[in-house]
């Protein structure tokens, strides 16, 4: 939800949906900016609350996968910042979330959270029926096509996001002499 109290934007509910362990989820934090509560306070009804989360609905992130997150800059590791791994709802997990949320604000958003899952998974069903069509394609044709095929297929796969390094580099002028050589 955004600060006028209208629903949050299907696009930005989207982009909070991560794939971890080979399933799409949404971190604690960010279902309880959605759900317009404290990621404490979402938490806490989880855990009175946990016969209602089996472990295809919630999990925890291991340290490993929590590390990953932070160095994608997901979660945050400045001071403040959170110090446990969070939890990772599955679809199915977070409408129960708002279930257990009880409140109109949790239940109008899980609507739009539930949208922004179908619509993935529409997506992903686009790609992977795009995919075997092509693939029958290219069986059909030679190897004159092979370029336009290797061309479509480069543009279906996602682009790879480089990361810049961090930090700076010491260049040493050559006719300076280095440090701790006098």
């Amino acid at each position: 939800m955004s600060t006028d109290g209208s629903l949050m934007p299907l696009e930005r509910i989207e982009r909070a949906i991560l794939f971890v362990r080979d399933e799409k989820v949404m971190l604690d934090a960010e279902l309880a900016q959605i759900y317009g509560v404290t990621t404490k306070a979402l938490n806490q009804a989880v855990k009175r609350n946990l016969n209602r989360f089996p472990p295809d609905f919630m999990f925890r992130l291991s340290n490993e996968e929590f590390a990953h997150l932070r160095s994608q800059s997901v979660t945050s590791s400045a001071h403040g910042g959170r110090r446990v791994p969070p939890y990772a709802f599955t679809e199915h997990g977070a409408l129960m979330l708002a279930y257990v949320l009880n409140s109109e604000r949790a239940a109008r958003a899980s609507v739009q959270v539930v949208r922004a899952f179908v619509r993935q998974r529409r997506m992903l069903a686009t790609n992977v029926e795009l995919a075997r069509k092509l693939a029958t394609l290219e069986s059909k044709y030679d190897a004159q096509f092979k370029v336009v095929f290797d061309s479509i297929r480069q543009l279906m796969t996602p682009a790879e996001t480089k990361r810049r390094e961090i930090g700076f580099h010491v260049k040493y002028d050559e006719a300076r002499p280095k440090a701790g050589k006098r």
